[in-house]
């Protein structure tokens, strides 16, 4: 989920349109209701933000500031206008990108993972026997082959990896999938999702990785005996 935070509501709205057009979910918020918001959430609801794109609003550099505090997500300005002091004062806040507008959605995209790439470890990457799981957006490998998997399904797949040492619950694989504020999609859509995920890697793998217990939720797992598909 990427948050999006200005206060001119048709711009947030013209970039969530865009971005959902792109299958990438998103918030937005003005000033005031995200400083509001953002001291409020959880730990576990923030690590569901895949980064926060600031536009041209007072404060902003403030906002940058206190993003760092509690969050490892990139932050990108948005700017309507070319300035090398104002640029040089978001960088100094910890904005990671600052970028002139307009700009497609794409490309925003494209910057998110490409900081990602920048800030990435060794440990972005998780073994687990055959399987290789990234987690900076790219398709997970099996004894070294690319597994292609739609963008919710990869999504997912890296959560679950990422928890593998608990159960998660429906709900919060949709918020980490969906985001918080996506009351257009049904939470029910994670069971499908799953289903097809699974039917993949237990195809790939000879086993089902993804252990459901009702009530208790899911986990990753490394061993299960369930027959490969034909």
């Amino acid at each position: 989920m990427i948050i999006l935070v200005d206060d001119r509501t048709d711009v947030t709205d013209a970039y969530r349109a865009s971005l959902g057009r792109e299958g990438v979910s998103s918030a937005s918020f003005t000033p005031t209701d995200f400083d509001s918001w953002f001291h409020s959430t959880s730990g576990p609801d923030l690590a569901a933000v895949e980064a926060f794109v600031l536009g041209d609003f007072d404060l902003r550099e403030t906002f940058a500031r206190t993003i760092k505090t509690r969050s490892e997500a990139p932050a990108i300005a948005l700017n309507d206008q070319t300035g090398l002091e104002a640029t040089l004062k978001l960088f100094a806040a910890g904005v990671d990108d600052v970028v002139r507008k307009p700009v497609h959605a794409r490309e925003i995209i494209a910057r998110i993972g490409a900081i990602r790439r920048r800030t990435s470890t060794p440990s972005r990457a998780t073994d687990l026997g055959d399987l290789r799981v990234f987690s900076d957006g790219r398709d997970p490998e099996i004894a070294g082959e690319v597994l292609m998997l739609p963008r919710r399904e990869r999504r997912i797949l890296e959560y679950l990896v990422a928890n593998r040492s608990r159960r998660v619950s429906r709900n919060q694989i949709f918020n980490a999938v969906y985001g918080l504020f996506d009351e257009e999609v049904e939470e029910s859509v994670v069971e499908s999702h799953i289903s097809k995920l699974r039917k993949k890697l237990r195809h790939a793998l000879g086993y089902d990785p993804i252990d459901t217990r009702r009530y208790l939720g899911y986990q990753f797992v490394t061993k299960c005996a369930v027959p490969a598909l034909s």
